[in-house]
């Protein structure tokens, strides 16, 4: 895990600024949710990763697809083994750049939107995340909600359980960062 942190980091500050404006969360929570006629799915993940390069604006985000936790255990072992695969990709990323400039060195809260790619189930897109960014005393709260379609990332559906799962789902993000801390 600290070491997906260190290429994350590494990533993030591509030798172009100080240690002391990279910032890290390391258990941000991520969290989807499928509406559709028949059913209902949601699930959880307390183990996704982040960097903030606050010089650049660059933002890595990494989210492990085994780590989503449904109510029912037969739904997470659809979702891994015939939906995801998530043995074939076991993670999602997002990598990209804040399209706002920030004042870092100021309290508040922020609208804020990243433009980058994000890549699931082994297909890459392009995507702009909106969101809001709480710029505290040494600690940065980013909170994010999205949708992504299933078909943008090639992942199929069976006619069979169609009702069951919508096309789109909605995603909510909230990573609390600290100033990172080489190792």
């Amino acid at each position: 895990m600290k070491r997906i942190l260190v290429l994350l980091a590494a990533w993030a500050c591509a030798g172009t600024a100080p240690a002391q404006s990279l910032f890290s969360a390391q258990s941000g929570n991520v969290s989807f949710f499928s509406k559709a006629p028949l059913e209902d799915i949601e699930a959880h993940n307390g183990k996704a990763q982040s960097v903030i390069n606050t010089t650049t604006g660059e933002i890595a985000v990494k989210v492990p697809i085994k780590s989503f936790v449904f109510e029912n255990g037969l739904m997470q072992e659809h979702f891994n083994e015939n939906y995801l695969e998530s043995d074939k990709y076991p993670f999602a990323t997002f990598k990209g750049k804040l399209n706002e400039s920030i004042d870092w060195t100021k309290p508040g809260t922020y609208p804020v939107s990243a433009t980058g790619k994000l890549n699931m189930h082994g297909v890459e897109r392009d995507q702009t995340i909106k969101g809001k960014l709480d710029v505290g005393s040494g600690k940065l709260q980013l909170d994010a909600d999205f949708t992504v379609a299933l078909a943008d990332h090639k992942i199929e559906v069976p006619t069979l359980v169609f009702q069951k799962i919508a096309e789109t789902i909605a995603v909510t993000t909230r990573f609390v960062y600290q100033p990172h801390v080489k190792q």
